[in-house]
């Protein structure tokens, strides 16, 4: 992948991506879907505001619920930095995706996030388990709060009544998801991240940090810092961003899938089941993992090229 020629200073271009990312996604994506669903709701658009921050108390505002998670994912973490990146960065966006890339890096990628389930479901199992000390008792009790209070508004918005609703959750969740959040992360952040500490790996795990950080779930924090490296090494070693991308839309996609799967009796696979693998079945995934890892960067290219 060619070098991302940025204006300004390394950790000016780290500090200017979050700021940018935080502004898109928590103000202008955010207040762009409210004033959408305003349009389509009944009542005033005061009261419709009023539902949005208590989702579980209003079913009914389900699909308004989407189109402004919509809007704050793609319009906040993707249109607002790549304004960002095109006109104050001054960086070419179509050096993200120069980088040809064989079909079978995209079959690849696929596996490897699969797999990378069972490996990953001994660290949610850890994670959230966890105990702080008493001294942090206030702090875990309010983190649990969130975490539960979160998985109840994921509950609720992946309980599909219509195909179309599925449709539209897989949208949101999986493709508005994959593309805001890496273009953040791995797009934007890493290589500025590498650019200012010289070093790949820190630059890969920083950003991953970060992209965990974001969620704001104290207990699913781990699993997500090691989800966001693979999908950081992903694309240090392809050099192409539709890469992590489509490995993030997988990994969502499958969660969602799954759970659609129950609702209609078609498995009964518990997707949101903390507790891990059973032991053989991680170690298989671990071995395969390591292994699509090594075809992986084999077939990308004769050697990673720098993305900073």
């Amino acid at each position: 992948m060619e070098e991302l020629e940025m204006k300004q200073s390394p950790w000016a271009s780290v500090a200017s991506t979050i700021a940018f990312a935080l502004l898109g996604f928590m103000a202008i994506g955010p207040m762009i879907g409210v004033m959408l669903a305003i349009l389509f709701v009944d009542g005033s658009g005061l009261d419709f505001v009023k539902k949005l921050t208590d989702p579980l108390s209003h079913p009914e505002i389900k699909m308004y619920y989407y189109l402004v998670q919509g809007a704050a994912t793609f319009i906040g973490l993707a249109i607002v930095p790549a304004l960002y990146a095109k006109f104050i960065e001054k960086i070419d966006l179509r050096v993200f995706f120069r980088k040809q890339v064989p079909i079978t890096i995209y079959v690849l990628s696929f596996l490897i996030v699969i797999f990378f389930m069972g490996f990953n479901s001994v660290v949610i199992e850890w994670n959230t388990s966890i105990h702080l000390p008493e001294s942090m008792q206030g702090f875990e009790e309010w983190a649990r709060g969130k975490e539960d209070l979160a998985m109840a508004v994921t509950k609720m918005l992946t309980q599909f009544d219509t195909p179309f609703q599925f449709g539209v959750g897989l949208l949101v969740i999986a493709v508005f998801a994959g593309i805001g959040e890496e273009f953040v992360f791995r797009g934007l952040l890493q290589p500025a991240l590498h650019r200012a500490t010289k070093n790949i790996h820190v630059a890969i795990w920083v950003s991953a940090i970060l992209f965990s950080a974001l969620h704001m779930q104290f207990f699913g924090f781990v699993p997500r810092v090691l989800l966001g490296a693979l999908f950081g090494y992903l694309y240090y070693w392809s050099g192409n961003l539709a890469v992590p991308m489509f490995a993030h839309f997988v990994n969502n996609a499958f969660s969602v899938i799954a759970m659609y799967a129950v609702q209609k009796g078609i498995t009964d696979i518990n997707v949101d089941s903390t507790e891990s693998a059973p032991l053989p079945v991680v170690i298989t995934f671990t071995v395969l993992v390591i292994i699509l890892i090594y075809f992986f960067k084999q077939q990308s290219a004769t050697k990673p090229t720098p993305l900073a």
